[in-house]
């Protein structure tokens, strides 16, 4: 059976890679769901003084192997990626928008390769639902790996109480802990 591939956005990928690792490319449950960074998340990584002196982490041998670990895209994919990122950063410009350059090239990635995807970002899910691209939250797909037993619920509340203690949590954060795992959300 093939995977079915799903790409983490940046903010998602720092919100799950540290507490659920290896996070990328284990496949999982019965559709084999397998997340995937976008290789343009380096690169972020790289040029962000915050990210890298926030999540210090990411460097290390191990998170850098899992991420390796990347999606195989052809000449002509690379092309028809290239033409929706155009497309869909214009569209970013004229709305004044906020999402960043690799976030919308993540979008640009699924939409152009029929792939799910998830982020926080609420201009980009937005925009995901514009384009037709199926796009999850971060709770939405621990939500996932819970239901398909990849990780129980102590790890969900590990995960989010780290985001509490770290003043990381995404929009709705409450509301929609709440709707997807029928309690309150823990503290930090």
């Amino acid at each position: 059976m093939s995977q079915t591939k799903i790409l983490v956005d940046t903010c998602s990928y720092f919100r799950l890679a540290q507490n659920i690792h290896p996070l990328l490319a284990v496949a999982f449950g019965g559709a084999e769901f397998a997340l995937y960074a976008h290789e343009a998340l380096t690169k972020e990584f790289q040029r962000t003084a915050r990210l890298q002196t926030k999540f210090d982490w990411f460097t290390q041998r191990d998170y850098v192997e899992n991420r390796s670990r990347t999606l195989l895209i052809s000449r002509k994919e690379s092309k028809a990626i290239e033409d929706t990122f155009e497309f869909m950063w214009e569209h970013v410009k004229a709305e004044n928008l906020k999402p960043s350059p690799v976030d919308v090239r993540i979008l640009a990635t699924a939409s152009a390769l029929g792939l799910r995807m998830i982020s926080d970002d609420q201009d980009l899910l937005a925009m995901a639902a514009m384009y037709d691209v199926h796009a999850d939250t971060t709770l939405e797909i621990m939500r996932l790996m819970l239901d398909e037993k990849h990780i129980t619920k102590d790890k969900v509340r590990q995960v989010v109480a780290q985001w509490a203690y770290d003043r990381d949590t995404p929009a709705n954060f409450v509301t929609d802990y709440r709707r997807l795992f029928g309690e309150a959300p823990p503290k930090e």
